[in-house]
């Protein structure tokens, strides 16, 4: 089966599942990516196998393996799920003469649309786990003008001075999330997450909000504009995108409304700039988060399948 056919034929196949998804192209090799090609029947899978690496202290470390191989997957065919099971195996066998086997620092990723249910099982029989969503909230245009208060919470702008704040509730974040495979701890962490926080604090205006619980800083929020999103904005079929980066919410708080006080503001922000979805991401096992985001009206929209390490 031709390339194109195969695009073409994961497109629609994807499309009839999710309004939202974008649409695909047939792969081409590049440099850290090689094209792979299996059949099964009247199936086909076209997979594109890339490798990135970054280093310890690059500013997404803390947030990656330091070192990825992911394959992105195009189906076609009536058998999806005994092509993917065949083309993972090739894949498996690509891994085999590139990752040293054992290594923690590795990861295999494969991200799938949340609702292609085709090959769940394969993927398990594989060794992944859906470890991380990108979910979405299309915008809510029938909102008040301003958003509804919470008893004893105070959104506002973070300032330079809200620098020490906000790096101790971004490590207590961090620390949480930690516990479930999405985010590293690592020696320069905290390192890391302060230089960000403060490059968003010297900007004129920065995307970045913090929630007073009757005069305590207990939360914060920031965000990416419609424009900044580039380097996600493809994974969604939709022509503004903004992206709600980090919501942190001190224990002592949580239950309290200062969440759903700062994602309702976050999301405020946004519906204003005209972004026609918000996308985040957010552990999947995570029992807290979870439950709270789709509460809040996203829904997942790509999950992210990952072995770590990535041969074992």
């Amino acid at each position: 089966m031709h390339s194109d056919v195969i695009a073409t034929e994961h497109a629609a196949r994807l499309a009839a599942v999710d309004s939202l998804l974008p649409g695909s192209t047939p792969f081409e090799a590049a440099e850290n990516a090689v094209v792979l090609e299996v059949a099964t029947g009247d199936s086909a899978a076209s997979g594109l196998a890339s490798r990135v690496q970054v280093d310890r202290d690059a500013p997404n470390a803390p947030w990656r393996a330091l070192t990825e191989h992911r394959l992105d997957l195009q189906l076609a065919g009536p058998q999806p799920a005994a092509v993917l099971d065949a083309l993972l195996t090739r894949w498996d066998e690509h891994l085999r003469a590139v990752a040293e086997p054992g290594d923690t620092e590795t990861a295999a990723i494969v991200p799938r649309a949340s609702r292609d249910a085709a090959g769940a099982r394969e993927m398990l029989h594989h060794g992944f786990a859906p470890l991380r969503v990108v979910a979405v909230r299309p915008a809510q245009r029938l909102v008040p003008a301003t958003p509804l208060g919470t008893p004893g919470v105070k959104i506002r702008r973070a300032e330079p001075d809200d620098l020490e704040t906000a790096v101790a509730l971004g490590m207590e974040l961090h620390s949480y999330d930690a516990q479930y495979g999405t985010v590293n701890w690592r020696t320069g962490v905290e390192d890391i997450l302060a230089k960000d926080l403060a490059e968003q604090l010297k900007r004129p205006e920065p995307p970045l909000w913090i929630a007073e619980l009757y005069g305590r800083p207990l939360g914060m929020v920031s965000v990416q504009h419609p424009g900044e999103t580039g380097w996600i904005s493809g994974r969604v079929a939709a022509s503004r995108v903004g992206y709600l980066s980090s919501l942190a919410v001190a224990e002592a708080a949580r239950s309290s409304g200062v969440g759903t006080a700062l994602a309702t503001h976050a999301h405020h922000v946004l519906d204003e700039e005209g972004a026609d979805v918000v996308l985040l991401h957010h552990a999947a096992a995570n029992p807290l988060s979870t439950p709270f985001w789709y509460a809040q009206g996203y829904r997942p929209l790509w999950t992210y399948w990952q072995r770590r390490p990535a041969v074992r």
